[in-house]
């Protein structure tokens, strides 16, 4: 059965490198059922936006070189204000 994580941006964190990173967890998962997709949330995070990302599987065994973050921001680029 196909799905996809859907992960929420929860804060930041500064480096060792003294770089900013957002700090990322999954809440919860798509997953295909007959009826079509279906959206699973495992947690509700008390500070969170309300934007989530949809993103392949994480695979924890593949390289780091690999891994591919989510490329935005997590926020429509076309809000007309």
């Amino acid at each position: 059965m196909a799905h996809k994580e859907v992960t929420a941006v929860l804060g930041e964190y500064t480096n060792a490198k003294g770089e900013v990173k957002k700090r990322y967890q999954k809440i919860g998962a798509i997953i295909d059922t007959k009826h079509g997709p279906m959206l699973k949330l495992d947690v509700i995070p008390l500070k969170w936006e309300g934007y989530a990302y949809i993103n392949e599987p994480f695979d924890e065994k593949a390289p780091r070189s690999q891994r591919q973050a989510p490329q935005n921001d997590g926020f429509p680029d076309d809000i007309p204000f």
